[in-house]
């Protein structure tokens, strides 16, 4: 189960990795998230990210250690990673690693609710799907091409790597259900068919989706 956090947002956890490197303020902790593709890799609200650093300050897990003045610029605050801050961000990443969490995909969404297309059109909206996927395959494995050129460990791409896998199952995924309604092998794919074409009606449609279910219980 996981652990109630006091700072429970990736945001914080992306934070704490990047202060690991040195004291900074939250300027810099912008800046290096950026550079470190942070914002790839989970959804970023750049907007909380001051709420974030100071609710990582009352928790402990940051601290203050100075200020700097650039110009007339304001006074900006220098933060730096505290002893718990790094037990933080290790028994987190421990976490995040082997518990398995569901996690909500607008893909899956339009899965439930299929029914309210034919098939013929699922067919090519999924098609559709594939492609668009296959060129965000082509263009993240280009960046890996250029990453390994650069000589950085692969430890540090190991999340684009994860992330390419993901796309390439969800294609062989989406392939394999199109062609299954293409040559007609999908279960039930007739009766879909009918449904959209004004065989049945709604409450037949009901009706035989309820035999469907108390068939299966």
């Amino acid at each position: 189960m996981a652990t109630k956090r006091k700072v429970n947002n990736l945001l914080a956890l992306a934070v704490l990795s990047v202060m690991m490197e040195r004291p900074m303020h939250r300027y810099e902790i912008a800046q290096t998230l950026r550079e470190h593709g942070k914002d790839q890799d989970m959804a970023i609200k750049w907007g909380s990210l001051y709420t974030v650093v100071q609710s990582l300050e009352k928790a402990g897990f940051l601290e203050i250690v100075g200020s700097e003045r650039d110009g007339a610029r304001p006074e900006r605050v220098i933060y730096r990673i505290t002893e718990p801050g790094r037990t933080e961000l290790t028994d987190w990443t421990r976490e995040l690693v082997a518990e398995p969490e569901p996690e909500q995909h607008r893909f899956v969404a339009g899965l439930s609710v299929l029914s309210v297309l034919p098939p013929d059109e699922v067919v090519e909206l999924l098609g559709r799907r594939i492609e668009a996927l296959e060129r965000a395959i082509d263009g993240v494995r280009g960046e890996l091409d250029k990453l390994a050129t650069s000589k950085l460990p692969r430890l540090f791409t190991i999340e684009t790597e994860y992330g390419v896998a993901m796309l390439e199952a969800e294609v062989a995924w989406a392939r394999s259900f199109r062609d299954e309604i293409r040559d007609g092998t999908f279960d039930g794919v007739d009766w879909w068919r009918r449904i959209h074409a004004g065989g049945f009606s709604a409450a037949d449609t009901i009706a035989a989706v309820k035999e469907q279910l108390d068939w299966q219980i």
